[in-house]
């Protein structure tokens, strides 16, 4: 598997900086922090920093992320087509193949499993349709958190496969595996194809209910089944990116060089 590493981490770092920092680690892959890369290219373009990337060694693999895709009103629906438009673009101006996209919120009056996985079929085809113009894929992120539509990888795996598009596949993220209780026989029955991201981070030992991505650690320092969930991936032949994402306040006041170093060496041990 190949290591990435993600912007979310370092989240007060600039672009600039996450960029130099992952190399500097040893990274050869980043995703990038929407926030980041939008304040970058208020002062720059697309292909100044298509050339930091190159000047760095370090290769862009996704944008994180359209928010909320599904249960939008029409106007918030509109904005999340322009953002897609607009994310794709600029994702194929650098070379980078995935923009992540993750599902909304459940409805306040609730919404049967027929009809988030109607929804999500419907919003993805879309976007995927936008994306597709530029040649970019969608990488779609259940969270594990109890007011999401689509919590677990059984779900998000339902739904992806159902769009059945080349362009549309699932992000894994260890944390939100574990805080929305998805089961480990479930890597068994992916894919390997349709999995386009591993998001590999670790948690403090908390009961799943209370459990925030604050409480998010370093690969190797919680509680984690991240040995049996890399076991998994191997044996369904998944040898894509693992990509460190955590998002602890913690971590964001450290220096983003050492915190890099730090990600890398997490990463290679579990691997």
């Amino acid at each position: 598997m190949k290591p990435s590493f993600n912007g979310a981490t370092t989240m007060h770092a600039t672009l600039e900086t996450d960029i130099a920092a992952a190399a500097n680690a040893g990274f050869e892959l980043l995703e990038i922090w929407a926030a980041k890369l939008r304040t970058y290219l208020q002062i720059h373009t697309a292909g100044e920093l298509k050339r930091l990337f190159a000047d760095n060694k370090v290769k862009p693999y996704s944008i994180n992320s359209i928010e909320h895709i599904t249960f939008r009103d029409d106007a918030a629906y509109a904005a999340i087509k322009e953002e897609c438009e607009y994310l794709s673009r600029i994702a194929a101006e650098l070379g980078c193949p995935y923009v992540v996209v993750v599902p909304g919120r459940m409805p306040t009056a609730g919404a049967s499993q027929e009809e988030i996985i109607s929804e999500s079929f419907r919003v993805l085809n879309e976007l995927a349709a936008i994306a597709e113009t530029h040649e970019v894929s969608l990488a779609f992120e259940f969270l594990g958190q109890t007011d999401c539509s689509v919590p677990t990888l059984e779900l998000a795996a339902v739904i992806v496969d159902q769009v059945d598009r080349p362009s549309v596949g699932l992000v894994v993220d260890s944390f939100h595996f574990y805080a929305g209780g998805s089961e480990l026989a479930s890597i068994d029955k992916l894919d390997p194809k349709k999995l386009f991201v591993f998001h590999i981070n670790d948690a403090e030992d908390r009961p799943r209910a209370e459990l925030n991505d604050s409480h998010r650690l370093l690969p190797g320092l919680g509680i984690l089944p991240l040995r049996e969930m890399i076991a998994g991936f191997k044996r369904i032949g998944y040898d894509g990116v693992v990509s460190v994402e955590i998002f602890r306040p913690e971590y964001w006041g450290r220096d983003p060089f050492e915190l890099a170093r730090d990600a890398y060496a997490a990463v290679q041990a579990q691997l």
